[in-house]
This record gives C-alpha cells, sequence and structure tokens, in this order.
C-alpha cells in the first residue's frame, strides 16, 4: 500500500503510524506531502477558530449596546465564554494576535457580526455604525460592556 493509499482510506491509523515514524526516526518513510498539508490545515482551523469567535463576541457587544432593554445573564455568559476561549487561543498560538492587528479583517469580521445582529435583534442596519466602535482591547476585556 502506498504512502498515499493509506492516507485516503484511513486517516487515523496514517496519524498514527506517521507519528510511530517521526519517534522512530525513519523519517525518509514519511509521507511529507500530507503531514505538509495537515500542518497547513490545522493553522487554518485555528485562524477560522478565532474569527468565528470574533464574530460571535462582537454579535453580542452589539447586541447589548443597541437593544439594552433585551440584556441579560446568557448575552455576558456568551461574551465571557468567547473572550476566554479567545485569550486561550491566543495564548496557546501567539502569532494569531496579528490577525487583531489586520484592521481589514476586524473590519470584516465586524460587518458579518452586524449582519447577525439586525437578523437577532430585528434592528435596521442603519442602526449600527459602519466601522466596528470597539477597540480591540475593550473587545477582549472582560470589564467592558459597551452602553
Amino acid at each position: 500500500m502506498s504512502k498515499s493509499v493509506a492516507y485516503q482510506e484511513d486517516f487515523h491509523a496514517w496519524i498514527i503510524q506517521s507519528a510511530a515514524l517521526i519517534r522512530q526516526g525513519r523519517l525518509s518513510e514519511l509521507d511529507l506531502e500530507h503531514i505538509a498539508e495537515e500542518l497547513e490545515s490545522m493553522g487554518a482551523s485555528e485562524r477560522r477558530e478565532l474569527l468565528n469567535r470574533l464574530q460571535i463576541l462582537l454579535m453580542h457587544l452589539l447586541k447589548y449596546q443597541f437593544q439594552p432593554e433585551r440584556r441579560g445573564k446568557s448575552w455576558k455568559l456568551t461574551m465571557i465564554h468567547q473572550r476566554t476561549a479567545i485569550e486561550r487561543l491566543l495564548k496557546q498560538s501567539p502569532s494569531l494576535k496579528r490577525l487583531l492587528e489586520d484592521q481589514s479583517e476586524i473590519l470584516d469580521i465586524y460587518q458579518k457580526a452586524v449582519r447577525e445582529a439586525v437578523l437577532e435583534t430585528d434592528l435596521g442596519r442603519e442602526n449600527f455604525p459602519l466601522e466596528c466602535p470597539y477597540t480591540i482591547e475593550e473587545i477582549l476585556n472582560d470589564e467592558f460592556w459597551p452602553e
């Protein structure tokens, strides 16, 4: 069975076998192309998780600010949960912080959060700022609750 066939036929077994080959120093037997693909995929997964959590957090910050009559514990709990998860991600993978410094990335995520907030609140798009009204420091600050 060739390396690529093993990868395609039984991913889990391929991972176990690859890890064993690395530990045994049998590097010439590794399926390097698929290993490289999987490493890239892992990095992309971390990036997606950070951006998804940021989007959820921004949507809840917007709902909290623009629908004060509906504020409740569940919104605050969701924001705290997302902030904690983002903090853990950044601690585990500090290089992800560059995404939070990229204003075009923040604007893209913010616009998606606004789209969701519009649907959840029944408020019109015009009720929300065109650009993110919060700094990244505020977004990630457990003590920040927009008024």
